[in-house]
């Protein structure tokens, strides 16, 4: 075995919150199943977990901060997003009638 082997400072620390799940690499939160993260994906869980079901347990440091995605923003969203496509189809529908 060579002695004069350089080796990487890397680590891998991984930190899971015990109430919901919700898991941490290397300080960075990560969705769950996806694996994605953003610079506001704490808050975002804050948003639509931790603000209202936290606890003592709960690991987020955005925790109680207001912002980020929040169900009714979620739910708003899709909202328009089906009024919108309504309002496409009775486009369609006003302009070449039936065809």
């Amino acid at each position: 075995m060579d002695s004069d082997r350089e080796f990487s400072d890397l680590k891998l620390e991984r930190r899971e919150c015990e109430k919901c799940g919700a898991a941490w690499i290397n300080g960075q939160h990560v969705w769950g199943g996806t694996g994605n993260t953003s610079e506001s994906s704490e808050l975002d869980l804050a948003g639509l977990v931790c603000n209202k079901l936290g606890n003592h347990q709960c690991i987020n440091p955005m925790k109680g901060k207001e912002g980020g995605q929040t169900w009714e923003y979620r739910a708003g969203y899709i909202d328009g997003m089906i009024t919108e496509r309504k309002k496409n189809i009775q486009d369609m529908n006003d302009r070449f009638g039936d065809l």
